[in-house]
């Protein structure tokens, strides 16, 4: 059992490890002459699917997952490119894949510059850049043949996943249109490219009936999903008509009876379209919405978009029509020319939004990104300082919207049960990067993926407590 920290970082990648694979490989045993492969997975939960798709390829060819170095014949690392401090991360894992196994393929967003990987690690067999499946596959048959046994390599319908069995995301598009100046995304990972809904909610579908009880809705813009195809119309398999829009492609998804959280989505008007979903409890009611900052000559300075919108009437709007919808954020403090008064703005913006769920990073310049060139960088000790006194503010709203639950009857998720406690998660926590409650007394018979009822009877700064009804 353990409580989240309160400087939770989702944006960036977290230290590496190599990934089992719990589902496709069931008795744990690896075939005579199996060729094997470990993969290990950084950055965010959209490289976390662009690793179950290589791995279900992969096993569809006869390939064993190894769940540690010595058991691979080869190391794939799939890397985040995202901030400097990531970047250096990813290094680190691939130095590591090499010094412990040798034979390392690279991929991911940093792939996009493999000079600057083969730089310093020039002995890596190869490096692709993000969602390039057939060139990491082609990588791997080069350094490590197929050897399909057809009576054995059977694939699950459900494919490879490297989350647990209750929950698993669900990405809907690549790449981005925005231009945002600190970002270059847009750039490793291309432009909006939406998959048709009639794909997601085949998938979708798919790992409902494999016993996935939340679905995790991610993208770069999940708000635009279907722009770029103009919100075409396919026929499902039943015959049911799915329209590639958010609004349309929420309400079908929450027809599948598992839970449903949206994530990464830009607050354009029609987001609030999505309430009544929630208010109807068909979406989970939260949302997750990159605000970034609240000061406008902040937000022109970064290019965002939707920088002229009255954010604070949005989201009194939004909790009018759904109360109990949760809200969650990143901000970037220091960034290029950010003044103490519009500093100052963003903690007051923040006492008036009172978001329940808040990550902050302090602005690092990234190879690329438009911002290194912007006038007036803030000093390294004014960003940590600033970032101190954001986070002191975040964590006193989050103890006193925690505090208010106490005594409220909720439904959670299990995620994890040990010899402590259950480790839970209410519909207002993603995993990960939100809070846990947990479940200290008579939780010996429940289970992973289990949904149950508690009374709230304790509150911390980022977690609960309670109690089985």
């Amino acid at each position: 059992m353990s409580t989240n920290p309160p400087n939770l970082r989702p944006d960036l990648a977290p230290k590496a490890r190599l990934d089992p694979s719990p589902k496709p490989v069931q008795d744990g045993q690896r075939r005579h002459g199996q060729p094997t492969i470990g993969m290990v997975s950084l950055g965010c939960p959209k490289a976390l699917v662009d690793s179950e798709r290589i791995l279900t390829r992969l096993r569809a060819e006869g390939y064993g997952i190894s769940p540690d170095y010595s058991g691979a014949d080869a190391v794939i690392v799939n890397t985040c490119g995202f901030l400097d401090s990531a970047k250096a991360e990813s290094l680190e894992a691939i130095g590591e894949a090499l010094n412990e196994n040798g034979k390392v393929i690279v991929t991911g967003c940093l792939g996009a510059e493999p000079d600057y990987i083969t730089g310093a690690h020039p002995k890596v067999l190869a490096v692709t850049g993000p969602h390039q499946y057939e060139q990491v596959l082609d990588a791997v048959h080069a350094a490590v043949p197929p050897d399909p046994d057809p009576f054995i390599d059977l694939l699950p319908a459900s494919g490879v996943s490297l989350t647990p069995r209750h929950f698993s995301y669900l990405k809907i598009s690549e790449g981005c249109n925005h231009k945002c100046k600190f970002c270059i995304i847009p750039d490793m990972r291309g432009r909006l490219a939406s998959r048709p809904a009639r794909a997601v909610m085949r998938e979708a579908e798919k790992l409902v009936e494999a016993g996935v009880r939340e679905l995790l809705v991610i993208s770069q813009d999940t708000s635009a999903y279907g722009v770029d195809i103009k919100h075409a119309e396919a026929k499902g398999q039943n015959g049911s008509i799915h329209r590639a829009h958010i609004t349309d492609l929420a309400r079908d998804l929450g027809s599948l009876g598992a839970w449903v959280r949206l994530h990464y989505v830009y607050p354009y008007p029609h987001v609030r379209q999505l309430i009544p979903l929630m208010a109807d409890g068909l979406v989970l009611p939260y949302l997750d919405i990159p605000f970034q900052h609240a000061h406008p000559d902040v937000l022109k300075r970064m290019a965002r978009p939707a920088a002229a919108a009255k954010t604070l009437d949005e989201i009194a709007a939004w909790r009018d029509i759904c109360p109990d919808l949760t809200l969650r954020s990143t901000f970037i403090v220091g960034y290029p020319g950010e003044t103490e008064a519009e500093f100052q703005t963003l903690l007051d913006w923040m006492d008036e939004a009172q978001l329940d769920r808040v990550g902050c990073f302090q602005y690092e310049n990234v190879a690329g990104a438009r911002s290194n060139a912007l006038p007036d960088h803030v000093a390294a000790e004014v960003k940590q300082e600033r970032w101190d006194r954001f986070m002191e503010k975040a964590a006193a709203i989050s103890e006193a919207k925690l505090a208010a639950k106490v005594g409220q009857r909720l439904q959670v998720i299990v995620d994890e049960v040990d010899e402590d406690a259950a480790t839970c998660r209410t519909k207002a926590d993603a995993p990960e990067i939100d809070g846990n409650l947990f479940i200290d007394e008579g939780f010996e018979a429940l289970k992973a993926g289990d949904i149950v009822t508690v009374d709230v009877d304790e509150a911390g700064d980022y977690d609960l407590w309670g109690r089985l009804v």
